[in-house]
């Protein structure tokens, strides 16, 4: 009987029948056909799996912040043109504008990314020294352009440049360069850290005589950042942190008008403040309010229409939260966040694999992109006391949009040497 069965089962699969068939069709060039269902979807070669260049969800946030804030600057600035200030301006003025640094900014990028980190290095003095020289030319009578007491832009047609932003970008790939080299000397305080403290003395001058505090600000933290993840003595930061902290509280105390900040940013719906310093601040936390947890819809701002100034750049953020409410803030900070990580991982993944330099330039970005909007969140919150800085990627600003783009794409630059390394090539 078990004789019969098994002659009956081997004439169901024949040696050279169906299974035969499917073994020499899985050795051969076409793939086992899936049936499933009535539907029968033919077999195809094998594809190798494509790795990818760079990290695609880095781009995508940035390009998803970019957006969101396009549509922002519009929601923001659309009524601007009903001041008398704006009389002749359209009201795409602004919108226009921002589109056309971005797009620069994209183009900048490409380029900037298809630079080696080597050749960054090798510029990085010399970048530097640009960035010196801009800082100066800005100051001069007919080549900077003053706005409301500040001269901090060069007139460049399409869009005005400021040497600030430029400055950020240049300190951090310097500040990582210097790293490098002394690499052998930072536990040896004045040795490792009194260079790097001259250069920032010049670059704090230069920027507080435009005024640019806030710019200022950035560049030492994106500084002492870099010194401290490049191991520079831990008591000595320590040092180095609590000498800046005095050096910026001695600032504020000897100048009246930033003392009359700090004090409105204490009490800005006062009687003394409301009308003056505190009033951006007051009418900032009112569109908050304004926009509980949900918001009053994209285009519903009330603050906008002329209560709260500069709405389409310092103070974006709470346009944002009077349209989108407490769930958009919530899900900016989120992106930001993780883009602030994310950056940070590639620089600690290229100094795993001995790419010191780059590293360090990646994480720089981060503290930059970090900080920034720290500070930015944390002025429209009242959390902070007010200081032009820009919200990252989504304020109006040509040059500072042109700069993070630049940056960012560094960034990517750095994360596609790290996969060819680790895929075994050559960066």
């Amino acid at each position: 009987m078990i004789g019969q069965l098994s002659q009956r089962l081997s004439g169901l699969w024949p040696a050279g029948g169906r299974r035969g068939q499917v073994a020499r069709r899985g050795q051969g060039a076409e793939a086992l056909p899936v049936r499933l269902s009535s539907r029968t979807y033919a077999g195809t070669r094998p594809v190798p799996v494509r790795q990818l260049g760079f990290d695609q969800h880095l781009l995508w946030v940035c390009i998803a912040l970019l957006a969101w804030g396009l549509v922002m600057v519009y929601s923001a600035s659309i009524a601007l043109p009903d001041n008398p200030r704006f009389a002749n301006y359209a009201h795409t003025h602004f919108v226009l504008r921002h589109g056309v640094a971005i797009g620069i900014g994209l183009v900048a990028a490409m380029v900037a990314f298809q630079i080696p980190m080597k050749e960054w290095e090798r510029l990085a003095p010399w970048l530097f020294a640009i960035s010196l020289v801009l800082l100066v030319l800005v100051l001069l009578p007919g080549i900077g352009k003053g706005v409301n007491g500040a001269r901090r832009w060069i007139p460049l047609g399409l869009l005005n440049f400021q040497p600030s932003e430029l400055a950020k970008l240049a300190v951090l790939i310097y500040a990582a360069d210097y790293m490098v080299r002394k690499m052998e000397v930072k536990e040896h305080f004045f040795r490792a850290v009194a260079p790097m403290a001259v250069a920032l003395g010049i670059v704090g001058m230069l920027l507080l005589a435009q005024p640019d505090m806030g710019a200022f600000m950035v560049i030492v933290v994106i500084a002492m950042g870099i010194l401290f993840l490049g191991g520079v003595n831990a008591r000595m930061f320590f040092l180095i942190s609590v000498v800046v902290v005095a050096a910026f509280s001695i600032m504020i105390m000897m100048s009246e008008w930033r003392r009359e900040r700090i004090f409105a940013y204490l009490d800005p719906f006062s009687a003394e403040h409301a009308l003056g310093k505190g009033y951006q601040l007051s009418h900032s936390l009112i569109a908050f309010g304004r926009g509980e947890i949900f918001g009053v819809g994209l285009g519903g701002s009330v603050e906008k229409l002329h209560w709260l100034p500069e709405a389409h750049t310092d103070f974006l953020l709470a346009v944002i939260g009077e349209e989108f409410g407490l769930l958009g803030v919530l899900t900016l900070i989120a992106l930001f966040l993780w883009l602030t990580r994310r950056i940070m991982l590639i620089g600690r993944q290229a100094i795993a694999l001995d790419k010191v330099f780059a590293g360090l330039v990646a994480q720089g970005v981060g503290l930059w992109v970090g900080f920034q909007a720290f500070i930015n969140i944390g002025v429209n919150l009242g959390a902070l006391p007010t200081k032009g800085l820009t919200l990252p990627l989504m304020s109006y600003g040509g040059s500072a949009i042109l700069l993070t783009l630049v940056a960012l794409a560094i960034v990517l630059r750095v994360d596609y040497e790290n996969r060819q390394l680790m895929k075994g090539g050559r960066p």
